[in-house]
């Protein structure tokens, strides 16, 4: 896994292009790839094209990661006589295109059905990811149809493409498909009063939140983005004695007396837009490797994808409702009015409210539903930093890490202890909904 990462690492950096001839995928030069190689390749470039496509925040790519999940999933149905269709289970899906009585080859028909949608999904990278797409796309395509039956090929590509389109159909009348102004509305009123969110950047873009509708899209398995609700944060108040002061000298102390590896925790979950794969894309990276450790087979990668995808986009559905719903302040704004006007947090505040905590909510979603995948214990290595310098990190299950994920947010002075402690348990709530659903035969 760590070679296909470093494949596309260089391959969005036009470095090296050549290998795309060679190898592009973990397959030697002289073997089709497998059908669970195509996930693979084509998600080692999907986390790599989060990095490079502007509009790409960690909603808007949790969201590309569910149907592209879904879309993986629905192109094996027909192959794969285990899984259960999602239509009817996942909310608006109706059944895909089903395959005909001639014979199909699962390899083409996943290169296909991935090709089309991440042209479509990344539609707004840059020329970097553009060039990327279509240099996969084609060295790709070249390599699963390899002596293949040319009219098996063509049949296995028409399906591919059939089921993209089928998806695609599907997200557009989520709420979440146009994103504008690189999600920041052009008109947004502010609300009055002192425990309400107020911008934390200078940047003329974020004086307004970020996606202040999210929380109203279509979500996966959730009835409804308010379907996992949380208790109100301490009462906001400047009385030293308060449970909301309390809650902001813990942010202040902490993040004065951070130990070098809190701070590496901090770094480590920070996982910025346009700078890694994002918050969901982190925990697909962690999918990944594990799943490439265990040389799962194709059907196995898609259920592992699709169930985790639809998990962190609904986890960042239920929380940016909970977010607009309380409205509430960043710990730099009430520390510096209130406690010291010279403090700073480690990490950038983002432009939204802060109530509950991202990272909490989509982490918990996602330890929920991989608990339930592997195990509740499942010992893992992190490495997806590890291209970027920072060293992998060793869990003893989905939830340590979760935890981990979330405290990382106090430690970088962003986020309230309810923030982070109930954000987690609106997770497990969401990751709930999605282990209901049927993949399984």
């Amino acid at each position: 896994m760590t070679q296909i990462r470093v494949f596309v690492r260089l391959l969005t950096g036009f470095i090296l292009a050549w290998v795309l001839a060679f190898a592009p995928i973990a397959a030697s030069a002289q073997t089709r790839p497998a059908p669970q190689e195509v996930i693979q390749g084509w998600y080692a470039l999907i986390l790599e094209l989060v990095r490079h496509t502007p509009t790409y925040s960690p909603p808007v790519a949790s969201r590309s990661f569910a149907y592209l999940g879904v879309t993986s999933y629905e192109a094996l149905i027909g192959g794969d006589n285990t899984l259960v269709p999602l239509a009817g289970q996942v909310n608006g899906l109706t059944a895909a295109p089903a395959r005909g009585t001639d014979a199909y080859d699962d390899a083409i028909v996943l290169d296909a059905a991935l090709a089309f949608a991440s042209a479509q999904f990344f539609a707004n990278t840059g020329p970097t990811g553009q060039h990327a797409l279509a240099r996969m796309t084609e060295v790709m395509g070249a390599k699963v149809s390899d002596g293949v039956d040319p009219m098996v090929v063509e049949r296995s590509i028409a399906h591919g493409k059939a089921i993209g389109q089928h998806i695609l159909d599907w997200s557009a009348t989520d709420g979440g498909a146009v994103i504008e102004n690189l999600g920041f509305p052009y008109s947004y009123t502010l609300t009055e009063g002192p425990a309400n969110w107020v911008p934390t950047s200078k940047i003329a873009l974020q004086q307004v939140p970020l996606l202040p509708k999210w929380g109203a899209n279509r979500p996966f398995a959730m009835p409804n983005g308010a379907a996992c609700p949380l208790p109100p944060p301490p009462a906001y108040s400047e009385d030293p004695s308060s449970a909301f002061y309390a809650e902001a000298m813990e942010v202040v102390t902490t993040t004065k007396s951070l130990t070098d590896e809190q701070k590496l925790i901090a770094r480590f979950w920070s996982d910025d837009p346009m700078l890694s794969p994002t918050p969901p894309g982190h925990w697909i990276s962690i999918a990944m490797e594990i799943l490439a450790r265990e040389d799962a087979d194709a059907p196995r990668n898609a259920e592992v994808l699709a169930k985790l995808g639809m998990a962190v986009a609904d986890g960042f559905i239920g929380c940016w409702n909970a977010k607009y719903e309380h409205d509430l302040l960043r710990p730099v704004t009430y520390i510096k009015r209130v406690i010291d006007k010279t403090w700073e947090p480690m990490l950038i505040t983002p432009p939204f409210p802060e109530y509950p905590s991202g990272h909490s909510s989509q982490s918990g979603a996602a330890a929920t539903v991989l608990s339930d995948l592997f195990g509740e214990d499942y010992a893992f290595d992190d490495a997806t930093h590890q291209a970027d310098g920072l060293p992998v990190r060793h869990f003893t299950g989905f939830w340590p890490a979760a935890q981990e994920a979330a405290q990382s947010r106090l430690y970088g002075g962003i986020h309230f202890r309810s923030a982070v402690d109930l954000g987690l348990e609106q997770g497990r709530c969401i990751g709930t909904h999605i282990n209901n659903i049927r993949t399984r035969e």
